[in-house]
Formats: structure tokens, C-alpha cells, sequence
């Protein structure tokens, strides 16, 4: 595959860049931001021999005081959609923008494993994943699509996207944000005082809420039991969302019937956990959408270059919001 064309830059960046990750692959991002910005210098973390060098961070999770004596920091870059592990830190210098990835590729990834999980509902098939263990030839007429009520939780970038995807396959969807939202074919609601009435109404649960203090929590036990008994729960957000022992415990019991996890409130989810071995939960390790190199370096390299000119970075979040 041939690298995107780089950018014709006005400004040269000063400073080098700082990489952090520890799921991602260092040489690859180097390759696709360096055929962007050929000068650029990037580095991995114990590579920084002059911490007042580094001008730009694109990091995934760092840990705390990463970002100690950085103090010529202009720009960070997460390596990402959510930005919930780096609002509120104690190691960030004042004023310098967090941006975040808005990468199509992603939103499409996103909303392929949403369509994917959804679906996996709404045609029954874990039923017929079990008889199939069983040798078992068990026959269960498909539903209608209309029939089928689907609530997405967050209506953002991400959330919009697969909401519309799902609308398309004929499903009823229903939408629900904290701030009011619409969308064509798509019963929105908003407001945390018709939360309760969405999620009573929801046959498949689809959770893309950021990550917030206002957020964390939200499902607790008591909200998730308003689902309909036997209704299923998709997360592709943050564990901490959710009361993830309340949804065992619901999960035990059959009041939910299923759940297709890709996150939880401590990653990764520990061995013991009694998660892993239930029949009726499909686990996967937070990888629901990822930023593709080769994709969203071009829109990494145009920030850079716009801090650069001293303008403000596109897809800045507010702090303030977390997102």
C-alpha cells in the first residue's frame, strides 16, 4: 500500500514528537506521520534525553507524570476517540490542547462491530451457536427488524454513525443523548429524566457514551434494571460506565439476557473473572475501533503544522466537557 502524499508544510514543526503506546506499533505510526512530515523527529518515550525538547505528544493511556518537565509542550495528540485518561491530570502544563482523532476509518470500524454485535442479536445466533455445541438442529424463525428495538446510548461522532447504520438494516432505534440531537428515522431522546423510559423500551442496549464525571456510574444496577428481562448490553465505550458487578449479577440471573463486551472498568479484564466463562457473554479486548496509521496521520500532521502557525488545532476537546 503507497504512503499518502506529505504535506506541503508552510512551517517546519520545531521540536520533536513523543510517542506513547503500549498496544500500538511504534514503527508504523513513525512511518505513516514521517511520510507526512519528513524533518519531524519522533521518539518513544525512553528514547527523550531532553524533556523541554518535546513540542508534541500522541500518546494512548500514559501514565501519571508522563508529561513532567515537558515544559515546551504546544500540542497533544490521543491516540483516539475518548480522551477520558487525559482530562483532569496533574502532570499536564496549563493551556496546552488535547486533541482527539475524528479518523473515518474509525467511525466505520466502530460501526461495522456495532452492526456486527447487534445483528448477532437480533438474528438469534448465539442460540444457534449453542445448538450447534449441542448437535443440535434448533429452529427459531427470524424476528422482523421492525420488531426489534434498539437504544444507542450517545449520539456523538461515533454513536450517530452506527445509529444510522442500524436504522438502515430496518431496526427500530431509539437515541438518547445528554444534550438533544436528531436524526433522520431515529426517535431521539435527551436528557437524563428520559433515560429510564429509553432503556425500558430496549430490546439491545448499544452503550458509545464518553467517558465524563457526570457519565461514570451512569448504569448502575437499579438503571440496568429497567432493561426488559432478556434484553442484551453492548459496550464498545468504557467499563466505567457501568456498574460492571450489577451487570454480572444480571447476567447470572437472566434478567439480561446477553452482552458483547469490549470494554471494563479494569482492563484487561482479570482471568478470574467470572465474565469469561459465561455462555451467554462475548468478550474482546477493546478493540472495537482503533486509529489506523495510515489514515489518520495526515489530520495528526495538519494540527502540528497548525500549532506550529501559532492557529488552534482542529478537534480540540474541552477539558471542562471531557470530550
Amino acid at each position: 500500500m503507497s504512503l499518502p502524499t506529505p504535506l506541503s508544510p508552510e512551517t517546519v514543526p520545531s521540536g520533536d514528537l513523543v510517542f506513547y503506546s503500549e498496544f500500538d506499533d511504534f514503527t508504523i505510526w513513525k512511518s505513516a506521520l514521517q511520510a507526512q512530515l519528513p524533518t519531524l523527529r519522533i521518539l518513544q518515550a525512553n528514547e527523550i534525553t531532553d524533556p523541554a525538547g518535546i513540542h508534541f505528544s500522541l500518546a494512548w493511556k500514559p501514565p501519571e507524570g508522563f508529561f513532567d518537565k515537558m515544559s515546551n509542550l504546544r500540542l497533544i495528540v490521543n491516540l483516539g476517540a475518548g480522551v477520558d485518561s487525559l482530562v483532569g491530570r496533574r502532570d499536564l502544563p496549563a493551556g496546552v490542547p488535547i486533541t482527539r482523532l475524528t479518523d473515518p476509518h474509525m467511525a466505520r470500524m466502530m460501526a461495522g462491530y456495532v452492526l456486527f454485535a447487534t445483528l448477532r442479536y437480533a438474528r438469534d445466533i448465539p442460540h444457534f451457536e449453542q445448538a450447534q455445541r449441542r448437535s443440535e438442529w434448533a429452529y427459531r424463525h427470524p424476528r422482523s427488524p421492525e420488531d426489534i428495538r434498539v437504544a444507542v446510548l450517545g449520539l456523538g461522532e461515533l454513536g450517530a454513525y452506527a445509529a444510522n447504520e442500524l436504522q438502515r438494516q430496518g431496526l427500530t432505534v431509539l437515541g438518547w443523548s445528554r444534550q438533544p440531537r436528531q436524526l433522520a428515522g431515529i426517535q431521539c431522546f435527551a436528557g437524563i429524566e428520559t433515560l429510564d423510559t429509553v432503556l425500558s423500551q430496549a430490546d439491545i442496549l448499544v452503550v458509545m457514551l464518553p467517558l465524563t464525571p457526570q457519565t461514570r456510574g451512569l448504569l448502575s444496577g437499579e438503571r440496568l434494571a429497567k432493561l426488559p428481562r432478556g434484553a442484551a448490553l453492548i459496550n464498545v465505550a468504557r467499563g466505567a460506565l457501568i456498574d460492571q458487578s450489577a451487570m454480572t449479577d444480571l447476567l447470572k440471573s437472566g434478567h439480561l439476557g446477553a452482552a458483547t463486551l469490549d470494554v471494563f472498568d479494569r482492563e484487561p479484564l482479570p482471568s478470574h473473572h467470572p465474565l469469561w466463562k459465561m455462555d451467554n457473554v462475548l468478550i474482546t479486548p477493546h478493540l472495537a475501533s482503533v486509529a489506523i496509521p495510515s489514515s489518520a496521520a495526515a489530520q495528526i500532521a495538519e494540527n502540528i503544522l497548525r500549532v506550529s502557525r501559532h492557529e488552534p488545532p482542529n478537534n480540540q476537546i474541552d477539558p471542562s466537557r471531557g470530550y
